[in-house]
């Protein structure tokens, strides 16, 4: 509803969000261990999105921004490594039906 897009708002946009100042860390060459010390705080995206993909892998559920957010905070890939990958990806419909692999 209404509050989840102001939360999204905020988490996205707030430099006193905790999500976003991890990702700006990470956009400056902070790797995740930096970037974490320097808040000196939690960060609930760097906990819960591997989780979650492996959630959506279970239900063959795509997330190809999630998967490479993980790709960053979990396997030391570099920002500008994974939006190469995700700009190289085929575009496709992604509003009508569409084949299982």
């Amino acid at each position: 509803g209404l509050s989840g897009v102001g939360d999204l708002i905020a988490t996205c946009q707030s430099p006193l969000s905790r999500n976003r100042t991890i990702g700006v860390y990470l956009g400056e060459g902070m790797s995740i261990e930096q970037a974490e010390a320097a808040t000196k705080t939690t960060s609930e995206g760097v906990k819960s999105c591997a989780p979650l993909l492996e959630l959506a892998r279970k239900y063959s559920v795509e997330m190809p921004i999630t998967e490479q957010v993980v790709n960053v905070i979990h396997h030391g890939k570099s920002p500008y490594e994974v939006l190469q990958a995700f700009m190289a990806r085929s575009t496709r419909s992604e509003t009508g039906p569409r084949e299982r692999d």
